[in-house]
């Protein structure tokens, strides 16, 4: 069919293009101003649903948005955002298929499950999983954005190496839900982006707590507090909590994010607005206090 045709296409290009940067040396993706990772290392977390609801909350802050679903093998960004395979236009320059990104809510969207059907497996190895992220970030026509958003995939993987050695990083939130199972990826998430020198913006702490509908109270389901003593202990900035609401989860998963509405008065939606403003402001006390490095813009 037509998608695996573009498949097929896709990867004899990519076989084709020039070879990657060699280490540290990171690419500006043309006309956009601040690249974000949100990340967790560790899987389960609410990472996705996170970035998702980030990017819509930026968006009806009243910045321009895009949303990259870095998860090549399990992509998810499609369904939480809406979009399909036929929303995705493809032409073809200097040789290598360019993609114009499907846009919903005001807020433009690149993924692999935009390639691929949502029912075929993607199993593919270290070396085409790096090309296929060069695909989204640089093959992409983003335009001129504000804020381009990575949703990454857990762990510490081929990955994230691409993605911190190639993309010219601004910063990275972790997201992590507060029990210790989780912190000690969360750990080594944090060292990894240490390593290659992109500064973390923050933690955040997801599923912090559920609030009884009857009784009002608050109840930790998975602990309290690990993510800000975590943060404390590292010296990073505490950017809040998330609570366990249901209706994140049910409303996402239909494509329709808390976030969207632009009512941030919403349980479900504020503390998404205000983890957008938190970065927002860490990202700029970030850029105040360090020079960023040069790069170079990709072709």
């Amino acid at each position: 069919n037509s998608f695996c045709t573009l498949l097929a296409s896709l990867k004899t290009n990519l076989s084709r293009s020039a070879s990657p940067c060699s280490a540290m040396k990171r690419v500006q993706v043309p006309g956009v101003k601040n690249i974000i990772t949100f990340c967790s290392a560790k899987g389960g977390v609410g990472k996705s649903t996170t970035s998702c609801n980030v990017a819509l909350a930026m968006k009806n802050l009243g910045y321009s948005v895009g949303l990259v679903d870095a998860d090549i093998t399990g992509p998810s960004i499609p369904t939480m955002m809406r979009v399909e395979q036929s929303e995705i236009e493809t032409y073809r320059m200097g040789g290598l298929d360019r993609f114009t990104p499907p846009q919903n809510y005001g807020v433009k969207v690149m993924s692999m499950g935009l390639i691929v059907p949502f029912d075929e497996a993607i199993a593919v190895r270290g070396p085409m999983i790096n090309k296929y992220i060069r695909a989204l970030m640089f093959q992409t026509d983003w335009g001129e954005l504000d804020y381009l958003l990575i949703d990454m995939p857990p762990g510490t993987n081929d990955v994230h190496i691409t993605v911190t050695q190639e993309v010219a990083l601004h910063g990275a939130v972790i997201v992590s839900t507060p029990q210790q199972i989780a912190l000690i990826d969360v750990r080594r998430g944090i060292e990894m982006f240490a390593n290659v020198n992109v500064p973390v913006l923050g933690l955040v702490e997801n599923m912090a707590y559920f609030r009884c509908g009857k009784c009002d109270e608050k109840h930790h389901i998975f602990g309290q507090g690990g993510v800000r003593a975590t943060a404390e202990e590292l010296r990073l900035p505490f950017l809040g909590e998330i609570p366990f609401v249901p209706k994140i989860q049910s409303e996402t998963d239909v494509g329709k994010p808390p976030a969207l509405r632009g009512d941030r008065t919403l349980e479900e939606a504020r503390p998404y607005y205000d983890l957008a403003e938190a970065t927002v402001r860490e990202l700029e006390h970030v850029q105040n206090r360090v020079e960023l490095p040069t790069v170079r813009e990709e072709d």
